[in-house]
């Protein structure tokens, strides 16, 4: 590898908006914000508004579109379209 090119990577805490929860992981990211996190060191903070805690697909709570009805309403509202 080639010396100097590539970013730093590094322990890094981001924190849900949405649900409030907050991971360790490593990342690239950085910020200007700091959190002191449970084993006492201090890590960058990068706020995301949405992740896997608070993501509907994750959580179960994500809703299913009846596309069975909408194609359904559309062929009956354009059932006579282009014929003469």
């Amino acid at each position: 590898m080639k010396s100097d090119i590539h970013p730093q990577y590094h322990a890094v805490v981001f924190r849900d908006l949405a649900s409030d929860k907050s991971f360790l992981t490593k990342s690239t990211a950085t910020s200007k914000k700091t959190i002191e996190w449970e084993d006492g060191n201090t890590y960058p903070l990068i706020e995301v508004e949405i992740s896997s805690e608070s993501h509907p697909f994750y959580t179960g709570k994500q809703r299913i579109m009846d596309s069975a009805g909408r194609v359904e309403r559309f062929n009956a509202r354009f059932k006579g379209f282009g014929k003469k």
